[in-house]
């Protein structure tokens, strides 16, 4: 352990230890190999231990890591300022994965402010703990909880900020005679990684990458992809009869995703601001990540009969839509941490850049969100 990380307290070394003793089981009764999705499925979703189901996840400076929505009200404003003239009487905004509550107060307040239609907003929040959290900050706006999607008949705004990148992925090794699958084995008392031959369902997938990526890999090349991409935009796709599915997270097309160059893939896990690569440390207190595909949820949402919409970076979206219109504060202080976070949004080296955003639509006009510079073509 790296000195200067600070040890999580006993109560929450005991979860993880609980569950390290299951993903071993788990490993055990797969005959001593599992597959990495599987694992990452465990680590973040198993009942009570996960780390988005147990209520480990932080956020904020004290927390593991800061969204953009807590970053400053702005962001979820322009997201506001962005879907308001594409609501009607009776539509709702859905928000999947609500956090601490930030995007929705934000939303809430803006739409407010300009004067668009009441909207029925529902969070799906699968952390109980976490949903909590979100009752007591949103406890003076109309905010309803759901337990699953709603049926069929959606009509409004599907909000997913920051989700797609915790959907488990299939890691994988490219060599120039075989694709290797890469899980998990047991290492004593902890894990390692593990590679096999891979089945031909991920051989099929990894060589359609391989063509996307456009260049020969080099041997060894190892990367991930997501296996429930396409039936978690199918299952929201399946609900919206009417409107707009937003898609905002860290990402890149596919042939930027697969370049020869990025030849670690793009795993990463967040544990107390520290943004590191082993999945193993701590199973349940820190979040594992990998980036999105845009260019498979795109098609994703286009076989599930979406329109693609729109697509862009975040700062694109964000100036697009009046980041940089807001009033100053008179303060200095507060003018400046102002400025420092709308920095941290929008330029190429922190968020502005790396994270992007899709828009998937149903019954619309063809480009009914303002995106800015509409990168489209790039998918």
């Amino acid at each position: 352990m790296d000195s200067d990380w600070p040890a999580p307290p006993p109560s929450a070394v005991a979860l993880s230890d609980e569950l390290t003793a299951q993903l071993a089981a788990r490993i055990d009764a797969a005959g001593g190999w599992l597959d990495f999705a599987e694992y990452m499925q465990l680590a973040l979703y198993a009942p009570g231990l996960g780390y988005y189901s147990a209520g480990a996840r932080n956020f904020g400076a004290a927390g593991d890591f800061v969204t953009a929505p807590e970053i400053t009200p702005a962001f979820g404003a322009c997201i506001a300022r962005g879907i308001a003239p594409l609501l009607q009487p009776g539509d709702a905004i859905l928000e999947l994965g609500a956090g601490s509550g930030a995007l929705a107060a934000a939303v809430l307040d803006e739409l407010a402010d300009c004067d668009a239609p009441a909207v029925d907003y529902q969070v799906l929040e699968v952390s109980a703990e976490l949903r909590e959290r979100q009752q007591l900050r949103l406890d003076a706006y109309p905010v309803r909880w759901l337990d699953t999607l709603p049926p069929s008949g959606f009509r409004g705004v599907i909000l997913a900020n920051e989700v797609a990148d915790a959907l488990p992925v299939r890691r994988f090794r490219w060599q120039p005679d075989r694709v290797q699958a890469v899980g998990v084995i047991r290492d004593g008392a902890a894990f390692a990684w593990a590679a096999r031959d891979a089945d031909a369902q991920l051989a099929r997938e990894v060589e359609q990458r391989r063509e996307a990526g456009g260049d020969e890999w080099p041997a060894g090349y190892t990367s991930e992809f997501c296996p429930n991409l396409r039936p978690w935009i199918g299952g929201l796709a399946a609900c919206l009869e009417r409107g707009l599915l937003l898609i905002c997270d860290y990402g890149l097309t596919a042939r930027e995703y697969y370049h020869p160059q990025r030849r670690d893939g793009t795993l990463l896990c967040h544990y107390r601001h520290r943004a590191h690569a082993d999945p193993f440390r701590w199973p349940g207190l820190q979040d594992i990540t990998a980036w999105v595909d845009f260019t498979a949820a795109a098609q994703a949402g286009v076989e599930a009969g979406l329109k693609l919409a729109g697509y862009t970076t975040q700062a694109q979206f964000l100036m697009a839509n009046g980041v940089l219109d807001a009033a100053l504060p008179d303060d200095p202080v507060e003018r400046a941490r102002h400025a420092a976070n709308l920095r941290r949004l929008l330029l190429p080296g922190e968020m502005g850049e790396r994270f992007k955003v899709l828009a998937l639509s149903r019954a619309l006009p063809d480009a009914p969100l303002n995106v800015g510079r509409d990168l489209r073509h790039r998918l």
